[in-house]
């Protein structure tokens, strides 16, 4: 079941998800004129091949391990680990075990 998108002025939860990780997925949390925010699922050993995005986008790992690829390197990426890109940064992600990071993007053009 897909996750509503969160009203105005209420709070939700983006702990860990721990046991329950391997069976949930990518969701969108968020989604007005100018922002999404998603919970973005990586089971162990999926690629999220190169692609971009015409805004800035920030990830935050919040469990397991992301490899967050960009022209200028590899990053690994911990619980806790936060990154920011410009627009139109080609990237891709992978994961070796279950992850699960907060993906916010500008709809801003």
């Amino acid at each position: 079941m897909a996750l509503s998108h969160l009203p105005s002025g209420q709070k939700m939860s983006v702990r860990p998800l721990g046991a329950a990780l391997a069976q949930t997925r990518s969701s969108a949390l968020l989604k007005s004129d100018q922002l999404e925010v998603i919970r973005v699922v990586i089971p162990a050993g999926r690629t999220l091949h190169e692609h971009h995005f015409r805004g800035e986008l920030t990830l935050l790992c919040i469990e397991g391990h992301i490899q967050f690829r960009t022209p200028d390197g590899a990053h690994e990426l911990a619980p806790g680990d936060f990154i920011h890109l410009a627009r139109d940064v080609p990237h891709s992600l992978s994961a070796e075990v279950d992850s699960s990071a907060l993906l916010t993007m500008c709809l801003c053009t």
